[in-house]
């Protein structure tokens, strides 16, 4: 669920962002809004390979290296230097949070009990929805309190956190 919240998260928590990169990196809001649609083009062209690339690699080995990507993506954004590297980041965390989105939701076919499958899906679906309204709010208060850099490095605890799960699921599963 924590992999789901992230990757929602990251969906709108830029959004809110926006006017103050374009002060901050010293760029047009044409050119900054890239840093939200760089993020939706990643997950949307790469979440369909993702379930296969799953099936091959190991759904859990893959799931981490979703975490991992996403993970160093936004401690890379929220270090970046200039708008591109930014831009560049937010693809990178993208294809992360495409990994961690999809793989999310072949797990609890794997883990959960086929009569608790509802309810985790249920429980998915909402922290999906938490994840996407939370964004705006929390993004604006860490932007006010700690500047645009912490949209991006809040998701360095959360993303370890959500490692540390990972890899307490199960030995049997790849």
């Amino acid at each position: 669920a924590l992999s789901m919240l992230l990757s929602s998260l990251g969906t709108s928590i830029a959004n809110v962002a926006l006017p103050t990169l374009s002060v901050e990196l010293h760029a047009s809001f044409q050119a900054v809004r890239w840093v939200v649609l760089a993020y939706l083009f990643a997950i949307t062209a790469s979440i369909l390979v993702v379930g296969r690339l799953g099936d091959v690699l190991g759904r859990k080995r893959l799931l981490r290296t979703g975490l991992l990507l996403f993970t160093a993506a936004s401690v890379i954004a929220g270090l970046a230097p200039i708008l591109s590297v930014v831009i560049a980041a937010r693809v990178a965390q993208g294809l992360g949070a495409a990994v961690m989105m999809a793989l999310t939701l072949a797990f609890v076919s794997e883990v959960v009990p086929k009569s608790d499958t509802g309810r985790a899906m249920g429980w998915l679906g909402t922290t999906s929805a938490l994840g996407t309204a939370l964004g705006p709010s929390l993004g604006g208060v860490l932007i006010d309190q700690l500047g645009w850099r912490a949209i991006f490095l809040v998701n360095l605890p959360l993303g370890l956190v959500a490692l540390g799960v990972v890899g307490a699921i199960g030995a049997g599963y790849r």
